[in-house]
């Protein structure tokens, strides 16, 4: 097997037990990518050089016994919308053509820490909004990979690196996931420190990470999780062990409560009869829940935060560089612009009561089952397919998980998403490995 192909948790093993050098992975890694980069376009930035000296220095380390990080030798590829001291963050729009930030974001400050080698950074729409960049489907280049995360979805599926970090404020990571084909993990709002992240909506961004097993998204958010004073809405608290209890058996099989939720007009046959299917299957195992008619209203509620907050955030670009921003970002920035206070503090307060309402569902359930798309990958790339699958579970700040389960009539993955309670992370990533190995049995 190539070393390009390992998962990024046999390769962190393989790696500490001296079976593999990060150099070789890191090589591996490099031609994967000269071979694939020209068709699916998934960086902003790479140097090979800077990428096999961060993997000398590592096998150095560890030559000479120093202690190393559970990520320690693994290429990790960064959304381009993280602070680089080292490259540059663009951001994925000409109005931030060439910024060089003078420090990590600190995300990136946990890789490093870690051990990882910063492979380079992925595309990303434009401000980590709608228009999309130039990265292709890795299953078929005709069709969109997603957004925002496009370039971090793109690169893990097609073995360019193990793992990759991106970011979502509506679908960002749970999309692309489903449409790559790739783990996709969006943990519980506040787990994960946004300093030196572009600020989008501070209600609901979260930082998220991608790999090719519930194991490796264990592995590259567990370091990541903690406190840090410059962002006000992580919390000071031990941290959860993710690796080990994700990798645990349930005391008992899980209890799942399926939920289309109020979009599910939207979804297509393939992802309604795989999901149908999926259901059956799990049996008793399975409910069927409607939610309450308040919820009917929570995409309304997550579009008001993020249009003012865009309006906010954004404003001076807009101001100093409209003519650059796109039509579908102008608009929303406009949108915003014309936000009510009263509508705004509306909408916030909504987070907490509809997060309440949810709790009375995992008191009987381990996790929820639902879309993380509406169906395959939409062909063409002018476009990144609808977020609407995702905006509730975003806006109520709670963990998801993207699952490569399901397969599309022209055979394009789609994904299920899991949905688990508020700082449950670690059990959501537990029944997430389950699932998918009685899917497989």
């Amino acid at each position: 097997m190539d070393a390009s192909e390992l998962s990024a948790s046999d390769a962190a093993r393989r790696i500490r037990d001296g079976e593999l050098r990060s150099e070789e992975l890191t090589r591996a890694c490099l031609d994967r990518i000269e071979a694939m980069e020209p068709t699916v376009q998934a960086w902003t930035h790479i140097d090979p050089e800077y990428a096999l000296e961060q993997a000398r220095d590592a096998d150095e380390r560890r030559g000479h016994g120093a202690g190393i990080g559970a990520l320690h030798g693994l290429p990790v590829a960064v959304k381009d919308i993280f602070d680089t001291r080292d490259m540059p963050t663009e951001c994925g729009t000409p109005l931030m053509s060439a910024r060089q930030p003078n420090q990590d974001a600190r995300t990136v400050v946990a890789l490093r820490e870690a051990g990882a080698v910063i492979m380079g950074k992925t595309v990303t729409t434009e401000l980590a909004m709608y228009a999309p960049g130039k990265t292709t489907n890795p299953h078929d280049p005709a069709h969109t990979p997603g957004g925002s995360s496009s370039g971090s979805a793109a690169a893990v599926a097609t073995n360019m690196v193990p793992l990759a970090i991106g970011s979502q404020t509506n679908g960002s990571v749970i999309r692309p996931a489903s449409f790559c084909g790739v783990y996709g993990f969006k943990p519980s709002f506040g787990a994960i420190s946004r300093s030196g992240v572009l600020a989008l909506s501070r209600p609901l961004d979260t930082v998220g990470v991608f790999g090719r097993s519930v194991e490796d998204l264990a592995l590259a958010a567990q370091p990541l999780f903690g406190f840090d004073e410059r962002d006000p809405d992580t919390s000071l608290h031990a941290r959860q062990n993710l690796m080990e209890i994700a990798g645990q058996e349930p005391p008992l099989p899980p209890i799942f409560a399926f939920v289309k939720s109020p979009v599910w007009d939207q979804v297509e046959d393939d992802t309604r009869d795989g999901l149908a299917e999926l259901v059956e299957a799990l049996g008793d195992q399975c409910d069927e829940v409607e939610l309450p008619a308040l919820f009917d209203d929570a995409v309304r509620w997550h579009r008001t935060i993020l249009c003012a907050d865009l309006a906010k955030n954004l404003g001076q670009l807009y101001d100093n560089g409209g003519e650059k921003l796109s039509d579908v970002l102008r608009g929303m920035i406009e949108e915003g612009q014309g936000c009510l206070a009263m509508d705004y503090n509306r909408a916030v307060d909504m987070i907490q009561i509809l997060g309440a309402g949810l709790e009375q569902i995992f008191d009987r359930y381990d996790a929820i089952l639902t879309p993380a798309a509406p169906g395959e990958a939409p062909a063409g790339i002018d476009s990144t397919g609808s977020p609407i699958f995702c905006s509730l579970w975003t806006f109520v700040g709670l963990p998801a998980v993207s699952l490569p389960l399901l397969q599309g009539s022209t055979d394009m993955p789609i994904g299920v998403q899991m949905i688990g309670a508020r700082n449950g992370d670690s059990r959501l990533l537990r029944s997430a490995r389950w699932l998918g190995r009685y899917v497989a049995r």
